[in-house]
């Protein structure tokens, strides 16, 4: 009778016990904030993917889900609905973010300067000039070359900008070409099948073309600009959940953190994530390049690139304002559209200033 007794309290208390542990979990998962994000199929998503295998999202408290688009104007048309709150795009459409939504911009995911190129086949007449304008020795094309030609693009896009920088170098502007809008996946199959005499692609596509013969005619930084890849978040989620934005910016630096650490060492899960996030199967000679492309930037660095000096931009205002005032001039943006991205102080790194420290 003794042992049955002993028997039923242990047995209570083995109850308890898992119970409380299993009480103790369901807690723990129900504390996690369920934090959904917007990429492309691109360099910056990479530290995201990577950190939610290592499980460090949940480190900081969150579950994070990863919601995929092809675009950055796709990324905006689905934040209405509220299908992300937080996520990374280029600096072109995080103008237009800006524009109709107020959203912030919240950190840098890298640069992305000459990872946004003009292509032609190899056999074009462009590529046999280079250097006609003296500023841009890098650039190949004439005015002669390119005028009333046509280009496949995604407009209102990084690659956008890269196409009317280069445009811009030979005394040309987007009327002076025909211009065919495509999302970079319809822009690459075109061009294969023969349509258009130039395409304008970034990083992965343009190492798909690369793959096929196409050369390089331009990019951003042989056209004398730099070009950003920005973090940004919608604003009322922001204004109302500091303190999840800050603990996302440290999770992301944490991937900063590594890549400036491993470096290529890192280009097996690079390769990884690609083909098992993205969807796309690239050779190791385009890894390398694709990551050794995109600078990043840690803690310190990016907070000099948001410092405001006495007078002027900060690095990122001027960067901004650059784009804006573009594709003002382009007639992309109307002025009452440029001033309020010029006057709208959505460029801000009030959240990175609330980074936990040290970071991993």
């Amino acid at each position: 009778m003794k042992r049955l007794k002993v028997a039923g309290i242990v047995l209570l208390a083995l109850v308890f016990l898992f119970g409380g542990f299993s009480a103790a979990s369901a807690q723990q998962k129900q504390k996690l904030f369920e934090l959904n994000t917007s990429w492309q199929p691109e360099h910056e998503t990479f530290i995201v993917w990577y950190a939610k295998e290592k499980g460090w999202d949940k480190e900081e408290g969150l579950d994070i889900k990863m919601h995929s688009f092809d675009s950055g104007m796709a990324q905006w048309e689905a934040l209405p609905a509220g299908q992300w709150v937080l996520g990374g795009l280029g600096g072109v459409p995080m103008v237009v973010g800006a524009i109709r939504y107020g959203a912030y911009l919240i950190a840098i995911g890298n640069d992305e300067s000459v990872t946004n190129v003009v292509m032609v086949r190899p056999d074009s007449p462009i590529m046999k000039t280079k250097g006609w304008n003296k500023k841009y020795p890098e650039l190949y094309g004439s005015p002669e070359l390119i005028k009333g030609k046509t280009i496949l693009v995604t407009t209102i896009s990084s690659g956008h900008y890269a196409m009317s920088l280069w445009l811009k170098a030979f005394g040309l502007k987007d009327g002076d070409v025909v211009i065919k809008n495509m999302d970079q996946a319809q822009a690459v199959a075109a061009f294969e099948s023969g349509v258009g005499d130039m395409v304008v692609l970034w990083a992965p596509h343009m190492f798909t073309g690369m793959g096929k013969g196409w050369k390089v005619a331009g990019d951003v930084k042989t056209a004398g600009a730099a070009l950003p890849i920005v973090l940004m978040g919608d604003k009322k989620f922001c204004d109302k959940n500091p303190e999840i934005v800050a603990k996302f910016l440290r999770m992301y630096l944490r991937g900063i953190n590594l890549i400036k650490k491993e470096g290529i060492k890192l280009l097996p899960e690079y390769k990884r994530f690609y083909k098992e996030w993205a969807g796309m199967d690239l050779n190791d000679a385009m890894l390398k390049s694709d990551f050794e492309w995109h600078p990043v930037f840690q803690y310190d660095e990016q907070l000099k690139l948001f410092k405001k000096p006495a007078k002027g931009d900060s690095t990122v205002e001027a960067w901004q304002r650059s784009i804006t005032e573009s594709f003002t001039t382009l007639g992309r943006f109307k002025p009452e559209e440029r001033d309020k991205a010029l006057k709208t102080p959505y460029i801000t790194d009030k959240f990175l200033k609330m980074v936990k420290q040290p970071i991993p």
